[in-house]
């Protein structure tokens, strides 16, 4: 089945180099991406990522050497490497969440919390969020939490972020519990330019902060 081996170590190299370029952990780095090919934000909010653009010709050149290394079952192998490639980070962050992680690095979130917002007056909006969170350790984590717009396309008014007028807010979650954390504000916006007067956010982003430790979720 093998045809070339140096091709098959190059590909493998490569693949790696790849994956680790925007490894999901311990931040999102995809929050403000436009169009992605293979976990490559190619554009985001600032135009198209130069890095990325890079990394996918890199990820192609290297489906290439895996081809060109073996003599059989072409695509049978590249599904199966692709499949591994989009599956096998996520599987090693909650292997380490599980055992070796603490503090804020071993909390998870689900990626699918919500925001809503209705007006309540001309200065006023009313804010709802609902996160589920999840602290893998075995101590109770306690942080803060910042919301973040999310990129819109051709929307440059705030919008999740608003829920920070409510804040600050302190969190904490006990030891290997999920928890579902719900946020409820009635948020004075008079002295914010370009928010929303009403609607709603899902997979909603933000970051959380103990002391100098931060991550993006």
């Amino acid at each position: 089945m093998i045809r070339n081996k140096k091709f098959l170590i190059a590909s493998g190299v490569i693949l790696m180099i790849c994956r680790s370029l925007y490894f999901p952990y311990p931040n999102n780095k995809m929050i403000f991406e436009r169009s992605t090919f293979m976990s490559f934000p190619i554009s985001d909010q600032d135009g198209y990522n130069m890095l990325a653009i890079v990394g996918s010709i890199f990820f192609i050149f290297a489906m290439i050497l895996l081809v060109k290394g073996i003599s059989k079952y072409h695509f049978r192998t590249v599904i199966l490497v692709l499949i591994a490639y989009s599956l096998l980070p996520l599987g090693l962050v909650s292997v380490y969440q599980e055992t070796l992680a603490s503090g804020i690095s071993a909390i998870s979130y689900d990626g699918e919390g919500t925001c809503d917002f209705e007006s309540d007056s001309e200065d006023e909006l009313n804010g709802e969020c609902h996160l589920q969170i999840t602290n893998h350790s075995g101590d109770p984590v306690t942080f803060d939490i910042e919301f973040l717009d999310s990129y819109i396309p051709y929307e440059d008014h705030r919008r999740t972020s608003l829920m920070n007028e409510g804040g600050p807010y302190r969190i904490t979650v006990e030891a290997n519990t999920e928890k579902m954390i719900d946020f409820k504000e009635l948020l004075d916006v008079s002295d914010v330019p370009y928010h929303v007067d009403g609607g709603g956010s899902t997979n909603v982003h933000f970051k959380i902060s103990d002391g100098e430790r931060e991550r993006v979720l």
